[in-house]
């Protein structure tokens, strides 16, 4: 590739970033503003519109019921992405790959069919609402990106630290929670982060199983559109995109943290 297609592409690169935070951009000065109704540029500047969001309590009902379904979906989609890795990772398993597409499905399938049938599923069981519930249905659509992280991370994991640990006498359960855990952690947490994240931001699985009782932030934005467009919808949606700002952020240390126990693992070999 030339310097002049290179230049070129770099220029296209910066574009199409502008292009898509542009709306990104819009949003979160019109959470600023300090009118009754949404206009850009606004007239006037505050918080107005967060303290309103803070200071109501069906919108802090429908936060910390996000919060609640997310931090169990978070725990769950974790756990049995993390030995579901370990098991396709170390474990000599037939048909591995159809297994592994089976466990994909959910990020193949369109939410709206699985959420369809999770409905039908909780409805003869009385479960709408169910906060638990709908923190394991949120869990089996952040499972797969649990699993595809955590393959990654326990692919760096030696396999050799494994024996060595067996060999001088450490029972599985030793080398689980001193050698693989320690190594992986940081991928463990970088997938917990995004099964949170996944979870936080889910308006489908959530509109069908919520109901009034387990009305999470998402399912609060959409029926506030439905009724009117209130200013404040722009303050809870910059809200969201601050808490996706710092998982990523929290996603990019982990990152670096695990690069460096990898190069620490090389250069100890």
């Amino acid at each position: 590739m030339t310097a002049g297609h290179t230049r070129s592409l770099s220029v296209y690169v910066v574009v199409a970033c502008l292009v898509l935070m542009l709306p990104i951009v819009i949003l979160l000065i019109l959470a600023f503003g300090h009118g009754g109704y949404l206009k850009f540029p606004p007239d006037s500047y505050s918080l107005r519109w967060f303290g309103v969001f803070f200071g109501d309590p069906r919108w802090q009902r429908a936060l910390w019921s996000s919060l609640l379904i997310a931090a169990i979906a978070c725990v769950i989609a974790t756990v049995l992405g993390f030995f579901a890795a370990y098991a396709f990772v170390r474990g000599d398993l037939r048909a591995k790959k159809l297994l592994l597409s089976f466990m994909l499905l959910p990020i193949i399938i369109p939410h709206v069919i699985t959420a369809i049938a999770m409905y039908f599923l909780s409805g003869p069981l009385k479960l709408v609402g169910n906060v638990f519930w709908i923190g394991l249905c949120h869990a089996t659509v952040a499972l797969p990106i649990v699993l595809l992280i955590l393959l990654s991370s326990l692919q760096g994991v030696d396999v050799n630290l494994e024996r060595a640990a067996l060999s001088l006498g450490s029972s599985r359960l030793g080398v689980f929670t001193k050698i693989v855990i320690p190594l992986a952690f940081p991928g463990i947490l970088s997938s917990a982060l995004f099964a949170f994240l996944a979870s936080f931001d889910e308006l489908i699985i959530s509109l069908f199983l919520a109901g009034v009782r387990s009305e999470t932030l998402p399912v609060r934005i959409w029926n506030s559109l439905h009724l009117q467009v209130e200013p404040v919808i722009a303050a809870v949606s910059a809200f969201l995109i601050a808490v996706t700002g710092v998982v990523l952020l929290l996603d990019a240390l982990m990152r670096q943290l695990r690069q460096a126990r990898l190069a620490s693992q090389a250069n100890g070999r």
